[in-house]
């Protein structure tokens, strides 16, 4: 027998409504922005965002467990989709010198200019689909259900890149 603290709290109507648009969102933003930086760039989204990732530090070099916790990938994923873009000459692996047991990624020439050239692309994608769809208010409501939801997710924030601030 079930006892009633066992039994779920089930979502009021409201909350069931607010959940599934999340899901919508969830599935749906992924392939939109996978076609359209796969149309546009050549590249699927995870890749973009493992080479943005590098672009964005300051010597374009991660170790790939750290590129793995801010692509929200295992290491698996990520060394597969790594050959993959190493193969393209956009990055390539080296040993850490910190750590000759560790891999870091470094983010090649060639890297470099494909994220700047898939850039714009992306962002207008973002501010037309995200964006632009929200007033201020409406975007900064946005940002800390994000940051709520995240704190539960990630109470580590092992997924925030160093360079990030609010």
């Amino acid at each position: 027998m079930t006892s009633a603290s066992n039994d779920p709290r089930w979502l009021t109507a409201e909350q069931r409504v607010a959940w599934l648009h999340m899901v919508r969102v969830l599935t749906r933003l992924p392939a939109t922005l996978d076609a359209q930086l796969e149309r546009d760039a050549g590249l699927s989204f995870f890749e973009y965002h493992v080479l943005s990732m590098l672009s964005e530090t300051s010597d374009h070099t991660l170790r790939l467990s750290r590129l793995a916790q801010l692509t929200s990938s295992s290491l698996s994923r990520l060394s597969n989709v790594v050959k993959r873009l190493e193969a393209q000459g956009l990055l390539r692996r080296e040993p850490d010198p910190d750590d000759r047991r560790a891999s870091r990624a470094v983010l090649t020439g060639l890297g470099l200019a494909a994220v700047e050239q898939a850039a714009p692309g992306h962002v207008t994608t973002v501010r037309d689909l995200v964006v632009d769809a929200l007033d201020d208010a409406q975007l900064d409501h946005l940002r800390v259900a994000h940051e709520r939801i995240l704190e539960r997710l990630d109470p580590s924030s092992a997924t925030r890149p160093d360079w990030f601030d609010n």
